[in-house]
């Protein structure tokens, strides 16, 4: 049996220092913020560690001419020592042995790594420090590359750092303008901590968030509120703005918008800014809002969210749950304050948003009990709320799933019911929810159900069905005899709806539009379908017309022949030919109508 043998497993540094140095960090400027950050917790730790009392600050310095980027903060300092384990050691950080010494949840620094994000920026870091434990020596770290690095005692300085970073030439700009203002803003905006900027006296970070601010309320905490998130919404204008408020179990705080925008069915312009202890984290995390809620905006503060190694999003655990749900049930119960209390800003919530919200109410019950009688929906008779859509369809919603202009448009439009666009994005399953709840029926037009609430079949014989189809049908066409109202119209075309689709499935257009995967998928189901009938013409047996062309079969057939070509004519020009139903020549059905017209006359 052979020896085993145990051996240390090797590192390749410089490997690693490129590894976690250039592709741990999505943007260089973090840079930024992992600096700033490391001086708010030096500053928290000379706070705990020391009793001397000191006018905490943070400053950022920007040299344009020699290209340098400097962060000074007054907080704890290094010693030699602590220079080696924790600054040149990765994945070392004394911050992480503080927080677990006294369980403070106000130190923002954890995994040891923020420093590498220096060397993606910079062809040289500097730093000088000097510890409060020994105020009369300072020490100087040179670094290229953070694996190697020179340490050197230096001119006594006063108690801190400062990190100066040579940029590259390709991130200088980072010193021009308002760029670095901007970042300072963003990164730092609920710091506990002044951060200045270069020599100006008032703090980037000067104006705390309104829900720190205690002698805020009525409208000047409102109007503080909207000032807030207008600092954060980039693109639209925030409408009304709610806040979020720690729950049990949670500490989550901050502030939620809709957006002042119309939006779409399908828009999302969700964006949502995470703050862990006080430092930007994530600038993007929209997840954390509910997927239905396109049109929102937020800012939000916790303690206990946990975030990845980069520090630039957050961890998928239980704690991220958690404060999803708080966000949706935030999310909503504004809503409803907002309807309740501000109804100019309610109207134009449903104004700007009503075809997503149709969609969100479809979401959550809650949203569905805001807004059932709210929403409209677009009808042959404008928009209108399903409330009114139900009371004239006498408890029924009638929907067409075709396109405007169709039979359903023409029949309803007789009997003055409004048909309801199941084609528009929501308003079907809507409908239906919205009948669920308060009690009706939907009827899908176009559908085979649908149409037998609609027309209710009737009894012929055969020879009169025989003769009635070779005068009435065309080709695609299937008759069926019917009673329906209003007995005025004679005819109704009924396009089938699965016909259509498998002519669009399978036409040569569908190859460009659809991927490959998804066309394959859809032709599978459309084999199965006939489609050899394209429409069915009901023929209503109470309409004195077909009545009268039933009768005129014993005068002779020219004149039975003659209302016929008159009706079919009638049926093209009404039914909409646009919509595919049979097919037919619209310029061939005005021919029909005008030669029968003139026979008549003669």
């Amino acid at each position: 049996m052979s020896d085993i043998e145990f051996r240390t497993t090797q590192v390749d540094l410089t490997g690693l220092m490129t590894v976690l140095g250039d592709h741990l960090y999505s943007t260089p400027t973090v840079a930024l913020r992992e600096l700033v950050q490391n001086a708010h917790d030096a500053i928290t730790r000379r706070r705990v560690e020391s009793e001397a009392p000191f006018d905490a600050r943070i400053v950022v310095r920007a040299d344009r001419e020699r290209g340098t980027l400097s962060v000074l903060d007054n907080g704890a300092g290094l010693t030699r020592d602590e220079v080696i384990a924790f600054l040149a050691t990765v994945g070392a950080g004394y911050t992480r042995t503080l927080r677990q010494k006294t369980g403070r949840d106000d130190l923002i620094g954890y995994f040891g790594l923020g420093f590498l994000s220096a060397f993606v920026v910079s062809d040289k870091i500097e730093v000088r420090t000097t510890s409060y434990q020994n105020p009369s020596e300072s020490w100087l770290y040179r670094s290229r590359d953070g694996e190697r690095y020179s340490l050197e005692l230096t001119d006594p300085g006063p108690v801190g750092s400062v990190v100066e970073l040579h940029l590259k030439e390709r991130f200088r700009p980072l010193l021009e303008g308002d760029e670095l203002r901007s970042l300072l803003e963003r990164y730092c905006a609920l710091l506990p901590l002044p951060v200045y900027l270069g020599s100006d006296p008032s703090a980037v970070n000067e104006v705390p968030p309104p829900w720190r601010d205690e002698s805020l309320a009525g409208p000047r905490l409102a109007s503080a509120r909207r000032a807030f998130a207008a600092r954060f919404e980039r693109r639209f204008e925030p409408l009304c703005v709610m806040p979020i408020e720690p729950i049990e179990g949670s500490d989550l705080r901050g502030l939620l918008w809709v957006q002042d925008a119309r939006t779409y069915g399908t828009s999302d312009n969700r964006n949502l800014s995470v703050f862990v202890r006080g430092m930007l984290l994530d600038d993007d995390a929209r997840e954390l809002l509910p997927s239905w809620a396109g049109f929102v905006g937020g800012v939000i503060e916790s303690s206990m969210l946990t975030p990845t190694a980069s520090r630039e999003d957050l961890q998928r655990d239980e704690r991220w749950k958690s404060a999803h749900a708080h966000i949706v049930r935030a999310l909503i119960e504004g809503l409803a304050k907002v309807a309740s209390s501000e109804p100019e800003a309610w109207r134009r919530v449903l104004l700007r948003h009503n075809e997503a919200l149709l969609g969100s109410a479809l979401c959550d019950e809650r949203l569905m009990n805001l807004l059932a009688n709210e929403l409209t929906v677009p009808t042959s008779e404008g928009d209108l709320t399903a409330r009114v859509v139900f009371r004239r369809g006498d408890s029924r919603a009638y929907v067409s799933l075709g396109t405007r202009g169709g039979f359903e448009e023409m029949l309803f439009r007789a009997l003055k019911t409004p048909i309801a666009a199941g084609n528009r994005y929501g308003v079907l399953p809507f409908l239906r929810a919205y009948a669920e709840q308060k009690g009706g029926a939907v009827v899908e037009l176009g559908t085979e159900e649908g149409n037998r609430h609609v027309f209710k079949r009737a009894a012929v014989s055969d020879e009169d069905k025989r003769w009635l189809e070779s005068l009435l049908l065309r080709p695609g066409q299937r008759m069926v005899p019917a009673r329906f109202a209003p007995k005025e119209l004679p005819l109704v075309l009924v396009p089938d709806r699965e016909a259509e689709l498998k002519a669009r499935i399978e036409s040569d257009e569908a190859d460009k539009r659809m991927g490959a995967a998804a066309l394959k998928l859809a032709r599978i189901y459309t084999k199965t379908l006939d489609g050899s009938v394209q429409a069915d013409l009901y023929v209503n047996l109470d309409s004195p017309a077909i009545e009268a062309l039933v009768a005129a079969r014993s005068r002779g057939e020219n004149a039975a022949d003659r209302a016929a070509r008159l009706l079919r004519a009638l049926v093209a020009l009404m039914a909409g030919w646009s919509e595919g139903s049979g097919r037919v020549d619209l310029s061939g059905a005005l021919e029909d109508y005008t030669a029968t017209a003139l026979a008549l006359l003669e």
